[in-house]
């Protein structure tokens, strides 16, 4: 069913697409490496049926598209996330459920939120999960992309599951929080075996229900962010809106031991701002550093961006450094670049990185991405690929080349779409020389919608 275009995150590229399809090998610009193998896959917003109100591009259902890679050939398939909510609306030929520009539908039957499980993705003990913040994880088979169904961890879950959970490749253990938008405890933290077995969950104490869309780890501690970005619904009985950015109140970073519990938590207080996404986090004598983009507010459920030129650049690379000995925070802006997506060489995660990637937000009033960004932070310096004109990207992955000796010794990998011809590829840049281009343009043959998040999963790991 064709879905008329009310506003930007319902038109040109963001408007959805509603075939499924598996194709046969992909035409390729340039050569694959011999040893590149594995599956790279994105999620992202893509509504099966007209929405109900006002509709946010968080809004729509999860569809996966994947591109395999093996033998320097490369086969693509798209796969919606047949989550609860999609098949009832499947079976009923309609929307059911407003979205996040709505208040929940208290006296919808069916509840008063969907699960649409279509921010992120992430492999972990042998099972790739398709991600959304407010529920359960969605187990996905490869390489198909199909659905297998929620995924609880034999019925441990009890909270909701971040779309941004972290992996310790050195411990294989998986870290993750809930976050509840009314009622207490409005935080539980949960540590995930490196055999997949949901170890334990702490509730955290924070003093207001706040939408906390990432976190960080480093080698010992995990870092939660209680950013001024809250729900109140005394707000809505005032006409208010029920989330809002509330410049008055500081931004709160709470430190603990991986192991640790409420107890254990130690708040760092710093200026108001959201942080959307965070970079990595590490430890450095008496000090835990974390870098992320960070916004001057929210922002997040806005149509379309602003750009205030008094304030400046807004979602800049920034870093924070907490000591634990003397309490203190200091705050630097790192780039005056606006960025988004973030990532390292997620070996080294929780770790000091010499490395970052991120894409840069275009000066266009609908948020999109026209390059690519590789931070060299012991040179303080940084190397630009621009996509070209009309053509933007999304989020990064980093793939280490097998057998790689330096941090950032492999491929970068996002999809591209080009909005003059409106055709999509997948490109492929070496890690260690991005300004030279793509290696390699993967041509998919059929549209992809801007989306979110993305992973690259490795063949040999799929296949086991």
């Amino acid at each position: 069913m064709a879905i008329t275009a009310v506003n930007p995150y319902l038109d040109g590229n963001f408007a959805p697409i509603h075939q499924e399809i598996t194709t046969d090998t992909l035409q390729v610009i340039g050569e694959l490496p011999p040893d590149l193998s594995g599956i790279f896959v994105r999620n992202g917003a893509n509504p099966q049926w007209k929405p109900i109100g006002p509709y946010h591009w968080f809004d729509g259902d999860g569809m996966l598209h994947g591109v395999r890679i093996h033998n320097r050939k490369a086969i693509y398939c798209n796969r919606y996330v047949q989550t609860k909510g999609w098949k009832i609306e499947q079976a009923e030929g309609k929307t059911i459920w407003s979205g996040l520009m709505e208040p929940p539908q208290m006296d919808n039957p069916y509840g008063p939120y969907k699960n649409t499980a279509n921010t992120a993705i992430v492999w972990h003990a042998g099972q790739l999960l398709a991600l959304w913040e407010g529920g359960a994880p969605h187990a996905i088979k490869l390489p198909e992309l199909e659905t297998i169904g929620e995924y609880t961890y034999n019925s441990k879950l009890t909270s909701a599951f971040t779309a941004h959970p972290k992996l310790d490749l050195v411990t294989g253990e998986m870290m993750f929080f809930g976050y509840s938008p009314f009622t207490p405890p409005y935080l539980q933290y949960g540590v995930i075996s490196a055999a997949g077995k949901l170890l334990r969950t702490e509730p955290i104490d924070l003093p207001i229900g706040v939408l906390m869309h990432d976190f960080a780890i480093s080698e010992n501690y995990t870092i939660f962010m209680d950013l001024p970005l809250t729900f109140n619904p005394e707000r809505v009985q005032r006409g208010e809106p029920l989330l809002l950015f509330e410049s008055d109140r500081p931004s709160r970073f709470g430190i603990l031991p991986r192991h640790g519990n409420n107890r254990d938590v130690r708040w760092f207080e710093s200026s108001a701002c959201f942080v959307p996404h965070t970079l990595n986090a590490y430890e450095e004598g008496e000090e835990i550093v974390l870098s992320g983009c960070r916004m001057k507010n929210s922002g997040l459920l806005e149509p379309v961006q602003s750009f205030d030129e008094q304030e400046g650049v807004n979602r800049p690379l920034y870093e924070w450094r907490f000591n634990l000995k003397t309490g203190l925070v200091k705050e630097t802006m790192l780039d005056n670049v606006p960025i988004e997506f973030p990532r390292v060489n997620e070996q080294l995660l929780g770790k000091k990185t010499r490395y970052g990637y991120c894409a840069r937000v275009a000066n266009n009033p609908i948020v999109l991405f026209d390059a690519l960004i590789k931070y060299d932070f012991n040179r303080g310096k940084s190397e630009t690929l621009e996509f070209g004109v009309g053509r933007y990207g999304g989020d990064i992955v980093f793939v280490p080349r097998p057998h790689a000796t330096t941090e950032d010794d492999g491929w970068l990998l996002t999809l591209v779409h080009d909005e003059g011809s409106e055709t999509s590829e997948l490109i492929v840049v070496n890690a260690q020389d991005v300004t030279s281009g793509p290696i390699a343009q993967v041509l998919i043959p059929q549209r992809v919608p801007y989306g979110f998040h993305a992973a690259w999963i490795d063949e040999a790991q799929f296949q086991t």
